[in-house]
């Protein structure tokens, strides 16, 4: 595997970076001429979470010469379970501030370039234009594919990670005459069909071990050498300590790799995904304190809790009524659709596709959704809840 770095680009190492890396120039593998690459590389990692602190954290360590963080996020405390490159002192500050102070701790040679906007098909091509290699570290397809397109449109490898739960999957896309993105996945999974991690959990040190494979997989891209994941998508399970790996092939018939591509330019990739669509009804919403000044009035409602019997033992909701998501259109009848009913979940997303399950289920009755969830009635009306 060649390196993707020029030599042209080659900057001796001084002193003090012959010391710091060290331990990388023993290796016969990586050694002066491996480590100079490093120096010269610049790498995008798309996302300062979970995947993208243990990339950012150890490519640095490393010596990546540049690093460009990505995300237009700000700290939250329920980030710190598993995104270690943040502290409890930086909740409420940009993800790429805090990220980037946390570079310059571990490696002041490392230069961090912020990006604090969202990655979208107006600015990608410029963006990415600049880097060597993009490490995706996102965690919603949208920007996955928009990651993948714009990757293959660039000629940029493309070190995709994903975590959910206890598992995790890695490869490499976009190299040579390997696969890319589409070619595992020609089309994204129906909206709500796959929950974030936000809503279904995931376990604090898979996004450690995943991000740590794309790291590795960065440096061997610039080092040059090894055995690349391209043409593999490597399976982790955490709960069962299993790895599997999964041949990929390129599809010749892929629309954006193919030997007949049809994209040629960037698309809309929400729209793409379904998270767009003109002719959908919108569904109609509730605030927290709208709904309690409903429920001190006394007014007639039927609450409906979507979330799984785990996550309403974390926080009750009063006077709701438990009907899981995957049950709501065969309980029908236990709707009385002369009374409004309002719907919650977590944060008010896998809500919005109970109602509209309802809706194509053929029921008339009028159906509101809790805006942003119980986390919202846990902060704007019982703060003795906590928020997760």
């Amino acid at each position: 595997m060649n390196s993707v770095i020029n030599d042209n680009r080659l900057d001796d190492l001084t002193n003090g970076e012959i010391t710091r890396y060290s331990r990388h120039l023993l290796l016969p593998e990586v050694g002066i001429e491996g480590q100079k690459r490093l120096k010269a590389a610049k790498v995008l990692i798309v996302g300062a979470g979970g995947l993208g602190a243990p990339l950012a954290l150890y490519l640095a360590a490393a010596g990546a010469g540049t690093l460009g963080i990505m995300d237009f996020d700000f700290v939250e405390e329920s980030n710190l379970q598993r995104q270690v490159i943040h502290s409890t002192r930086d909740v409420g500050r940009p993800k790429v501030a805090s990220a980037r102070d946390r570079i310059k701790g571990i490696n002041p040679n490392c230069a961090v370039i912020t990006h604090s906007n969202m990655l979208t098909s107006a600015n990608a091509l410029d963006i990415i234009r600049e880097y060597d290699i993009v490490a995706d570290g996102t965690d919603n397809y949208q920007t996955r594919y928009l990651v993948n397109d714009a990757c293959v449109l660039l000629g940029k490898p493309n070190v995709y990670g994903s975590i959910f739960q206890f598992e995790g999957q890695a490869s490499v896309f976009c190299v040579q005459e390997g696969p890319c993105y589409r070619c595992l996945y020609p089309e994204p999974p129906s909206p709500g069909l796959v929950p974030s991690c936000a809503e279904g959990g995931v376990v604090g040190v898979l996004p450690g071990i995943v991000g740590c494979v794309q790291a590795n997989e960065v440096i061997k891209l610039i080092v040059g050498g090894g055995e690349s994941l391209a043409g593999r998508l490597l399976l982790f399970d955490a709960w069962k300590m299993k790895f599997r790996e999964l041949r990929l092939d390129k599809d010749p018939h892929c629309p954006v790799c193919g030997r007949n591509p049809t994209i040629h330019s960037l698309i809309d990739y929400e729209r793409f995904c379904g998270l767009k669509n003109d002719d959908e009804e919108p569904v109609e919403t509730i605030t927290a304190a709208e709904l309690k000044a409903r429920l001190d009035a006394d007014d007639p409602l039927q609450i409906i809790d979507i979330r799984e019997p785990h996550e309403r033992a974390i926080v009750k909701f009063p006077r709701a009524k438990a009907i899981p998501l995957g049950q709501m259109t065969r309980r029908i009848d236990e709707f009385d659709p002369k009374i409004d009913s309002v719907f919650l979940c977590k944060i008010g997303r896998r809500s919005v596709y109970a109602i509209r399950a309802l809706r194509e289920a053929g029921y008339t009755g009028r159906l509101l959704n809790l805006k942003d969830g119980v986390n919202a009635w846990a902060r704007e009306v019982d703060r003795s809840l906590p928020v997760y």
